[in-house]
């Protein structure tokens, strides 16, 4: 007997714009990921932004990982290689495992766009207490790229063979 078709789940994502100089007005990054994750039927859990310092990043994403309520965190900049970009040193060591494979999937379908640029990005994901957080670059392509090629798709319970949805709390 075959199993049931998986049905879509809804999951509960903040959003954490990483910048010095955004604002709720000119977070286009931030937007585009509420409006892609929300058009795909998922609940906006949070959103914020932040500086871009190792311990004001630590202590939201540490919030949110405390926080029964989120499943999934995305991060939208801080990972390039700017004096001041430190998601990565930030982030990774709140990871019970790193996705290793996100980072080097997001730059080998980014280097379609971007060319060997894609070198420099410093994108990770990782899961932490069964909060599932992706770390994407701050410019909107990033972004979309990032959603449309890997997140949108491992977000959602009906991908095969696997996605993430059975590894977040409930």
């Amino acid at each position: 007997m075959s199993k049931p078709a998986a049905q879509f789940e809804p999951l509960a994502v903040a959003v954490l714009t990483v910048s010095d100089t955004r604002t709720q007005q000119t977070d286009t990054s931030g937007d585009l990921l509420v409006q892609r994750l929300e058009g795909e039927g998922h609940t906006l859990a949070a959103r914020q932004i932040v500086k871009d310092d190792v311990y004001q990043l630590r202590k939201v994403v540490s919030d949110w990982i405390a926080d029964e309520s989120i499943q999934i965190i995305l991060t939208t900049g801080g990972t390039g290689f700017s004096g001041r970009d430190s998601t990565p040193e930030a982030l990774s060591v709140l990871f019970d495992k790193t996705i290793e494979g996100f980072g080097e999937l997001f730059r080998q379908v980014s280097v379609e766009d971007i060319g060997s640029s894609t070198i420099q990005s410093r994108c990770l994901a990782g899961l932490a207490n069964r909060t599932v957080i992706f770390c994407l670059p701050g410019s909107n392509n990033a972004c979309a790229t990032g959603w449309d090629r890997i997140i949108q798709e491992q977000l959602d319970a009906r991908h095969r063979p696997c996605n993430f949805v059975a590894q977040v709390r409930r």
